[in-house]
Parts: C-alpha cells; sequence; structure tokens
C-alpha cells in the first residue's frame, strides 16, 4: 500500500489520538502523520472532521475516519492479514465494545474533570475515576490481557490513559497503583510492546502541558 493513501490527523498528547497510532502500529501499517495545533485547527481538520472539528481523524484513500474507536475497528476491518483486536465470538466482541464505551465514559470524561476542570470538582472526580479504574481491574481479572492472551480492542481503548494517571495523581493526591495494582501490572505489560512505547506520550510532558493549561485557566 503507498504510503500517501493513509493520513492520519492527531496530536500527539491525546490519548484518543494514541489508540490510532497504536492500532496502526499493530497492523504494521505506514502512514503520513500530520501534528494539528488545536488551537488553530487546519483547513484539512475541519474539511474532514466538519462535525466535531476533532482529532484523530484517519484519512484512507481520501475519505475521512472519525473518532478514535471507529477508527480502530475500521483499521481492524480493513487491515485483516495480522490478528484481529475484536473477538469472533457476537457476546464477546459485543461486551468488548461495551468496555471500551466504559473506558471512554468513565476514565475519559472523569478524567477530564481531573486534569481540565476546577479544583473543587477534585475530590468527587477522584473518588469516581478510583472505583471506574477498579471495577477495570476485576473486569481484567488474572488475564494478560481484557481479551485473554491477546492483545485486543479494550487494551488499545485503555492503555493510552495510562501515561496520564501520573497527573491524575499529582493532582488529587493519591496513587493508581495503590488502589489496583493488577492494572497496572497490566499497563506495564502493554507498554512492552513497541506498537504501545512509541505510540504514548510521554508523562511529565502531560503533566506539563496540564499545569500550563491550568494556569491558563486560573484555576490554580
Amino acid at each position: 500500500m503507498a504510503e500517501q493513501e493513509v493520513v492520519l490527523l492527531d496530536e500527539w498528547l491525546s490519548m484518543f489520538g494514541s489508540r490510532a497510532r497504536i492500532a496502526l502500529a499493530e497492523k504494521g501499517i505506514k502512514y503520513e502523520y500530520r501534528e494539528e495545533d488545536l488551537s488553530s485547527k487546519s483547513p484539512l481538520l475541519l474539511q474532514m472532521n466538519p462535525i466535531h472539528k476533532k482529532i484523530p481523524v484517519l484519512i484512507h484513500k481520501g475519505e475521512p475516519i472519525c473518532e478514535s474507536l471507529i477508527i480502530v475497528e475500521y483499521i481492524d476491518e480493513v487491515w485483516k492479514e495480522t490478528a484481529p483486536f475484536l473477538p469472533s465470538d457476537p457476546y464477546l466482541r459485543a461486551q468488548a465494545r461495551f468496555w471500551a464505551d466504559f473506558v471512554n465514559k468513565k476514565v475519559g470524561d472523569v478524567g477530564g474533570r481531573i486534569w481540565a476542570g476546577k479544583k473543587e470538582e477534585h475530590e468527587e472526580a477522584k473518588k469516581e475515576i478510583i472505583e471506574n479504574l477498579k471495577q477495570l481491574e476485576e473486569t481484567l481479572g488474572d488475564k494478560t490481557f481484557f481479551g485473554g492472551e491477546t492483545f485486543g480492542f479494550v487494551d488499545i481503548a485503555l492503555v493510552p490513559f495510562y501515561p496520564w494517571f501520573y497527573t491524575y495523581e499529582a493532582l488529587c493526591n493519591f496513587k493508581v497503583e495503590t488502589r489496583c495494582p493488577k492494572l497496572i501490572s497490566w499497563a506495564h505489560r502493554c507498554v512492552q510492546r513497541q506498537s504501545v512505547s512509541k505510540s504514548l506520550a510521554a508523562e511529565k510532558e502531560i503533566y506539563d502541558f496540564v499545569i500550563d493549561f491550568r494556569k491558563k485557566s486560573q484555576w490554580d
């Protein structure tokens, strides 16, 4: 496949963009990466995602695919030469989609209230995110990955939040590993995969971005 057939509009710190990067790397797909300045969105981004005007956007043969979980599924369906992200069994596939959606709502949304929210929101958000991560740890159980022995859809959905834990912990004074040790062990296994390690932003870079954002918002 010609490299120019696949383009990813992204922003390096985005956990949602990381999902697309991991999926592309897992499938061994060559693509053109285009970093977006979200304070001054490119005409291409506005053209390719006119509804939400957000990253990531995967452009394949000139056609846009938006929303990170949809992008991951699209990559899985189009490039079938490697192991699939989603199980073949309809029930297990539905369960994987359920937990990926849980990650969006119960980790992504709640984590956003921590890093981008006011200080008075932090204590409640901290309680919620700990409870939600414990639920994910219970779902993981003693399995290597969420789907069993195979790295897959739910892992791709959740692991991009792992480098953000450092910022959640710093702002709310807690340690995820103390509350969810099995989940952190799972994250360490994921990071051993080159597709993951090369697709995640550095935790200190995320933290510096958040501190700067909060200062500009006059919340700290």
